[in-house]
Parts: structure tokens; sequence; C-alpha cells
């Protein structure tokens, strides 16, 4: 390791220690090293740039942060959340077990975990907190079940890995549909027991004609999802011209099917799109260099042979990886981590 890299390892964990954002703390890092190898400045410009613009699968984060927006100042999450109520509210931990599967639902809307939590996340605590559950145990159910959306595809951080790794974005969005399911079944039968032993209440079915009714309500939005991967998986469109095409269909619900959004709320709602989209464009622009850094250095052969220096066993080298990223998740943001990690 060159003393150039090294200072760029000093930069970025001391910014990171300091509270300066990841942007900026993997900016000043890589322009540190760029300035310490005696390197041209000007190829911080051309790696970041050529980096953000050369891919056009990475259109579809800001059109996925976008819909994602839309569905949340909309009262999209709430017909979700009602439907759910419905379908599951009178198992043991009811409002709990709504929870997940109204992640579930949004997760096919969204791709993101954040999303998740600060859309339909406010509704379920809120509900959770009012129908006799301890806050603490609502937020961590929330946070929980939050973590479903990365994984049930559109997935934000599975396109981000798709654009590292060379890996179809179709193939990745399949391959996230049976863990997402699993993660929600086993969460459901965590809760099922916790409120068991806790007693927690069971809500109260609202019968079959109210079921029936919230369902067709929740239809159009239910639909989101089919329309997005059914077109990936036919081949009527690729996955951004699918992640355009879902956001135009959220729209059309939220102004014309719902009536739940007028101009001012669709000013506000861009203005928030824009803001998200801007803090991971920067995020991805910042991991840039410093991979270039990486690159550079040598690290990736190097972390390979240490790795396969321990073991050469597929299974024990996947345990490996994922508990690095356990740790290194305690610390780092997901997007971050992927930025960082994948080339490695």
């Amino acid at each position: 390791m060159s003393i150039a890299f090294a200072l760029l390892l000093v930069v970025f964990i001391g910014a990171f220690l300091i509270r300066i954002p990841l942007a900026y703390g993997m900016m000043a890092a890589g322009i540190v090293y760029l300035v310490a190898s005696d390197t041209d400045l000007g190829l911080f410009a051309q790696v970041t740039m050529n980096g953000l613009y050369s891919k056009f699968v990475l259109l579809a984060v800001p059109l996925f942060i976008f819909m994602a927006q839309i569905m949340n100042d909309s009262t999209v999450t709430e017909k979700i959340f009602h439907f759910a109520h419905a379908i599951v509210g009178r198992m043991p931990g009811g409002l709990a077990q709504v929870n997940v599967v109204n992640s579930v639902i949004f997760s096919g809307m969204s791709g993101s975990a954040v999303a998740d939590a600060s859309g339909t996340g406010l509704v379920e605590i809120k509900a959770m907190a009012n129908g006799g559950y301890p806050k603490d145990f609502a937020c961590a159910t929330t946070a929980a079940t939050s973590t479903i959306g990365p994984i049930i595809p559109p997935s934000i951080p599975m396109v981000i890995y798709a654009y590292l790794s060379a890996t179809s974005v179709g193939m990745l969005f399949a391959a996230g549909m049976l863990p997402g399911l699993l993660l929600a079944g086993m969460q459901m039968v965590l809760i099922f027991f916790i409120a068991k032993r806790r007693g927690y209440p069971r809500e109260m079915w609202p019968g079959l004609g109210q079921t029936i009714g919230r369902f067709l309500v929740a239809v159009p939005a239910l639909l989101t999802p089919v329309i997005l991967l059914g077109g990936i998986y036919t081949g009527v469109f690729t996955p951004t011209e699918a992640a355009a095409v879902a956001s135009m269909y959220a729209l059309v619900l939220a102004f014309i099917v719902y009536r739940a959004l007028g101009p001012r709320g669709f000013y506000s709602m861009f203005q928030t799109t824009v803001r998200q989209s801007a803090t991971v464009g920067l995020i991805v622009g910042g991991a840039f260099i410093i991979n270039y850094a990486v690159a550079i250095e040598g690290i990736p052969r190097a972390f390979a042979d240490a790795i396969l220096s321990l073991s050469q066993d597929p299974l024990v080298l996947l345990i490996l990886i994922n508990l690095l990223f356990l740790v290194m998740g305690m610390f780092l943001d997901t997007m971050v981590l992927l930025l960082i990690m994948i080339p490695v």
C-alpha cells in the first residue's frame, strides 16, 4: 500500500468520524490521493463524470425514487395498508403482521428501505401505537420490515450492483423475489410467537364485503409491480424503461385514479425527488474516484488472495463475505458499501 493510498484512508476515515457527509468525504479522500500520487486533478472530473453518465441503467435510480415519492405523497400507501389490514389483521400481533405484508407490497413499487420506512412506516407506527403496541416494538418492527424493500424487486441497490458487476438487472430482480418472500415469512413467524407470548391484540376482521371492497380500491396500486416486472420479463421494455413506465403509471394513479395529488403537491414531491437523486449521484460519483484508487493500488487482487488463503470452499467464502458486509454495514450506508466493496 502506497503512502498516497494510506493518506486516502486517513482522510476518508477522518471525514466519517467527524460526520462529514460520506459523498464529500470520499471526494476529499480521492483528491488527496491524486495530489499525493502526483496525478493530474483533471482525472477526478473525468472518472466521476464518466462513471455517472456512461451507463443507461443508472437512470432507473432517480425514476424509482420518483415513483416511491409519488406513492408516499399520495394516498396510495394508505390504500395498501387498509388492504393488508383486511388480509392478516386478525392474526396474533395483527398490526405487526400488517406491517410485514404492507412492506412486501410496497417493496414492489419503491425498491428502497428508506422510502418504505419514511412512507408506509409512519402510517404503521402510528397505527400500532394507537392499537396498544409498545412504541419500541412498533419502531423495531417497521425498521426490520423495511429491509424487504431492497430485496423484492424493483430494487435500487440491485440496479447499482448490476452496473458495478455487469450483471443483468432483470436476472437480479428475479433472484430477489424468493429471498424477499422468505424474509417476510420468517418475520411473520417471529411476530406470531412474540405476540402469543406478550399477549398482543388481534384486529377485528372487517368482513368479506369490506375485504373485497378494500381489495378493489387497492387493485390499481397493486398492478404497479405487475406492470413493472411483467414488462421486464416479457421483454417489452428494459429495466430503465420499466422504471419510466411505472413512474408514469404512478402519476396517473395519484392525479386521476385516486385524485390525491395537486400541482403544489407535485412540485414539492419533485423537489424531494431531485434532492434524493442528487444525494445518490454525489455518493456514486465519490465512490468512483475511490474505486479508481483501489484499482490502481491492486487492492482487489490482494484482498482476493487474502480471502482465498483462508479457504477456497464456496460456502465458506460466502459466509466470510457476509460477515464482512455485516460488520461494515454497521458503519456504512448500503449504497456506499456496494460502490466500494463490489469491485473489490
